[in-house]
């Protein structure tokens, strides 16, 4: 396992009575970086996560945790690491606070509580409040700060922002770009593409069980296609574009508008634009979201 891994995954399986959940998952997460796990409900997401933290066990493959088996060795495991589940349990007549420092029991009493108040406020989290009276978005809050409240190395989180208002997902993003600061490895899975795009450096896709993509999220979104409009200033014959390389004429309206479709990079359509008396260019780069979907309509 090399020393810049904080995960390593190698042909990991799963079923589930006849439901193969993992078809052999190879995985490596850096030490030190954001990495988004994507993909719907039954993708095998869940299963993954709690394959790494000897929650359940898979049937096959080999899988290390900070270099740890966590087979072997779960209880080393799961002190360094911070885990929200996709479905947190809490005792309904705990408070918050009780919550918390249940957690912290488990763990070797080692939070710091400054740092806890810190986070349960930025959260805006009234920990007084019994659990069974909180609603999912201030349940999930809790979830939240239990994992983060003792600093660990890795963070394994299910659906993080999931029931949180717009707001708070901001600040949720902030607290792991903070954590990843501090020299954590944040490990993530989530629906939501937008706040993927914007905090993970790299994306996993997985497709029924099977990981279908590995890539920088920038460089992922960079070579999917582009649309570009182009107006010119007088009638022109743009078949000289539609010959480039990678380029495909999508509409044109009468000879003095185009829109293309660009596979990509964009060098070589602006190097043939220079010959033509453009007044107009627009590209359209595609989201995180376009380019999953796009994923998933080739398994249709």
């Amino acid at each position: 396992m090399s020393d810049e891994a904080a995960i390593v995954t190698q042909g990991l399986t799963k079923s589930y009575g006849r439901v193969q959940a993992l078809r052999g998952i190879d995985l490596e997460v850096r030490r030190g970086e954001i990495l988004g796990f994507l993909g719907p409900n039954g993708a095998g997401k869940t299963t993954t996560i709690r394959c790494l933290l000897d929650l359940i066990r898979p049937d096959g493959g080999t899988v290390r945790v900070l270099g740890l088996d966590p087979q072997a060795d779960p209880v080393a495991v799961r002190a360094r690491v911070g885990y929200l589940p996709g479905e947190l349990q809490l005792d309904p007549n705990m408070t918050g606070q009780e919550a918390l420092q249940y957690f912290n029991a488990l763990r070797g009493n080692r939070a710091d509580w400054s740092f806890v108040r810190q986070i349960a406020e930025r959260m805006d989290l009234d920990a007084g409040v019994p659990v069974k009276n909180l609603s999912h978005g201030n349940k999930q809050k809790i979830g939240i700060v239990q994992a983060l409240m003792h600093r660990p190395e890795l963070l394994l989180l299910d659906e993080p922002t999931l029931g949180l208002d717009p707001l708070m997902q901001q600040e949720v993003l902030r607290l792991l770009a903070e954590a990843q600061a501090g020299g954590a490895t944040v490990f993530f899975s989530s629906h939501i593409m937008s706040e993927v795009e914007a905090a993970a450096e790299r994306v996993v896709i997985i497709r029924l069980g099977e990981v279908v993509e590995v890539a920088e999220t920038a460089s992922l979104i960079d070579r999917a296609l582009h649309r570009a409009r182009v107006r010119f200033k007088e009638a022109v014959d743009v078949q000289m574009l539609a010959n480039v390389p990678g380029v495909t004429l999508l509409s044109q309206d009468e000879d003095t508008s185009v829109v293309l479709q660009v596979e990509g990079e964009m060098d070589a359509l602006i190097k043939a634009l220079a010959a033509f008396p453009v007044l107009d260019f627009e590209t359209q780069r595609p989201s995180l979201e376009e380019i999953f979907l796009a994923y998933y309509a080739e398994a249709k």
